[in-house]
């Protein structure tokens, strides 16, 4: 035996220690259940990992992104073994860990019932129980395919070793340099219980798993691609803790309540016709409303702020698509072309960009028209495949409130800042608040222009963010082809995070398109051009809106703005008269004059979430006046009918929650 010297760094805390050969990893932090795995040398290794003289090792622990990532990792593991246990004929597909959770892929002779899954959920509960202990173990390639020789997925996943990608999960088995497989063992008696490819680490034993559910069973296309088998995917959570998973299940709860689709279909918002095709909605009445009352506000604000709006057809000849370089570099995410004019391929357009690069063009253009706004409310349509469209946050047609600001270098800098305080701004005029920014680096092997442009437009983005004052995440390699960008993160009202605003700053389409102005001494310079998406697209706005509220809008945003609840039938006459005044106003007042008790009105405005309902009776009316009532039940009575509508008049202009 000889000494082996190790660091053990927490945080900015290195600590020296002298162990003897043969110590594992584990055995720095006894008794410390929720140090699950460690990082050696930069690499996630087992607990059980031996330390080598120089090793410097850092604890993972279970609540960290790598510490969940392990525990559901390993947790998919022991649904497959319960899988495999109840459905012998099973084979496995991959199971990586995802956001919140974990997944396993299986064929299997028909699809996973609802009973099914309590099952398996039982059996994992056994599994657990028994504490079997992961083990990892090296193979070569040719073992490999021996021992797996009745899992044909397992043995082109072998074959892929060194390519294997993140993007469908491949990577979690064989995304190392070396095979590995995981054994499963008895805790007692040492025997192999079950084993699976894996590139791993895992935690120690299945007892560590503290707090798991498994959720639905989806169908979808081995690793990916419809060309490929259609499998049998099962989801599931897991936590660190009991309460973790409960407060997990209680959030999904809230989610599923607030659930676009679901509202957009109660309220009468917008639908997805099957006639149509899948991403495509139309807007009901009430979604229209609400939809125009979000552009109109945006319009205004954006003329203040000194934009053009523009406009530019749907499709267009394949030419300016190569042109731009899209073609190139984003045919996967287009519609295919049609075939006109004796063969020109005309495209769909997926992104705005080119044409108002076309409009800038169209004439001389001089240093003292810059910076240039170009503003359009401009639908486009994106070939999204059909397993991840998602009503209206993933479609395949959409209106984008679009921006490119054509503008000197030496305005740059500015015109950023300007840009990207206006689109906060205006978020929080919506009533979102809670940001953080993200900067999206150049793709290495998805770019064009040179490393000195981009660099210089990173950095640019760069002092640009930090002057917002809000925490800035990286994003390497996140940027489009054409330059960086900086896009605004924003949480809803239940914590979520969804990407809003993008900021792009772009030197290389202006030299695509040959785009010049003439400077102040009279030579032809190249703009400049910011691209820039406030809401994204509208519908997904919308949608987010839509959530964020769980479909109670503001009173400025509410499709129908106070309705109202005539005591008798006597007073619908005196409530029509008040909604008439109200029009004229410009605001949205409806009465209920249906059959329905009086009660059942009430009741049907909550659900409708209207924001207020005016109630008139025989004393009202002998008063001129109405009472209001609000959305948390509470009343307010006798208000003088020209007061009830400066109220609601000022709700909407102070674009306040009620």
């Amino acid at each position: 035996m000889s000494d082996v010297r190790v660091i053990i760094q927490r945080d900015s805390e290195r600590e020296e220690h002298v162990v003897t050969t043969g110590t594992t990893a584990g055995e720095l932090f006894p008794g410390q259940r929720t140090v699950v795995a460690a990082r050696i040398g930069g690499e996630l290794k087992d607990l059980s990992h031996e330390l080598r003289d120089g090793d410097s090792v850092e604890p993972v622990e279970i609540s960290s992104e790598d510490g969940l990532n392990i525990l559901r990792h390993s947790t998919a593991h022991v649904m497959a073994q319960a899988v495999q246990q109840l459905f012998p004929e099973a084979k496995l597909g991959i199971g990586p860990p995802v956001k919140d959770g974990f997944y396993y892929d299986f064929d299997v002779e028909r699809p996973f019932t609802p009973e099914d899954l309590k099952a398996i959920e039982k059996k994992m509960q056994e599994i657990q129980k028994r504490g079997q202990r992961f083990s990892r173990r090296v193979v070569s390639d040719e073992a490999a395919r021996e021992e797996l020789a009745d899992e044909p997925y397992k043995l082109e996943l072998i074959g892929i070793k060194g390519a294997a990608s993140s993007d469908d999960g491949a990577d979690v088995e064989v995304g190392g340099g070396e095979l590995t497989v995981y054994d499963n063992l008895d805790a007692k008696t040492g025997d192999l219980c079950w084993k699976d490819l894996c590139r791993g680490p895992h935690l120690p034993t299945t007892r560590f798993i503290p707090a798991f559910k498994l959720m639905r069973n989806a169908a979808a296309y081995w690793r990916g691609s419809e060309k490929n088998p259609m499998l049998q995917r099962i989801y599931g959570t897991a936590w660190p803790t009991k309460d973790e998973l409960k407060a997990h299940l209680e959030f999904l709860e809230e989610a599923a309540k607030r659930d676009h689709r679901k509202l957009g279909n109660e309220l009468d918002l917008f639908s997805f016709p099957d006639e149509i095709g899948p991403g495509l909605a139309v807007f009901h009445p009430k979604g229209g409303v609400i939809r125009r009352a979000m552009e109109d506000y945006s319009r205004r604000r954006h003329e203040e702020e000194g934009y053009e709006f523009v406009y530019s057809p749907h499709a267009t000849k394949g030419k300016l698509f190569e042109k731009s370089g899209h073609l190139d570099w984003y045919a996967d995410g287009m519609y295919p072309p049609m075939q006109l004019d004796d063969g020109v391929d005309y495209y769909l357009k997926p992104m705005n960009c080119p044409m108002h690069n076309l409009i800038f063009d169209a004439r001389g253009r001089s240093y003292r028209e810059l910076p240039l706004r170009l503003f359009e409310f401009g639908t486009v349509y994106r070939y999204e495949k059909s397993g991840v469209v998602h009503g209206l946050t993933r479609s395949r047609g959409f209106t984008q409130d679009d921006a490119h600001i054509y503008c000197t270098k030496e305005q740059m800098a500015e015109e950023l800042d300007r840009t990207l305080t206006f689109v906060l701004n205006l978020l929080r005029d919506y009533g979102l608040t809670d940001f953080y920014l993200e900067l999206s680096t150049k793709d290495p092997e998805k770019f064009v222009g040179s490393d000195e442009v981009w660099d210089e437009a990173t950095e640019t983005l760069r002092q640009v963010a930090e002057k917002q004052g809000l925490p800035l995440v990286p994003d390497p390699g996140g940027a489009a082809f054409y330059g960086p960008k900086i896009s605004v993160q924003c949480k809803d009202a239940i914590g979520r995070t969804w990407q809003m605003s993008t900021v792009q700053l772009d030197f290389n389409l202006p030299e695509r398109f040959d785009l010049e102005y003439t400077g102040p001494d009279g030579s032809k310079q190249r703009p400049v051009m910011i691209h820039r998406a406030l809401f994204g697209s509208i519908e997904r706005f919308f949608a987010v809106l839509l959530e964020h509220y769980a479909g109670a809008f503001p009173v400025w945003l509410a499709p129908v703005q106070a309705v109202g609840i005539p005591i008798g039938d006597a007073h619908i006459p005196y409530l029509q008269e008040f909604a008439a005044k109200a029009r004229k106003q410009g605001l949205r007042v409806d009465v209920d004059a249906s059959s329905d008790r009086m009660q059942k009105k009430i009741r049907n405005q909550q659900k409708a979430k209207v924001p207020f309902m005016i109630i008139a009776g025989d004393e009202d009316m002998a008063n001129g006046a109405v009472s209001f009532r609000y959305r948390d039940g509470s009343q307010e009575n006798g208000i003088p009918v020209d007061e009830a509508l400066a109220k609601i008049a000022k709700a909407v202009e102070d674009r306040v929650q009620v």
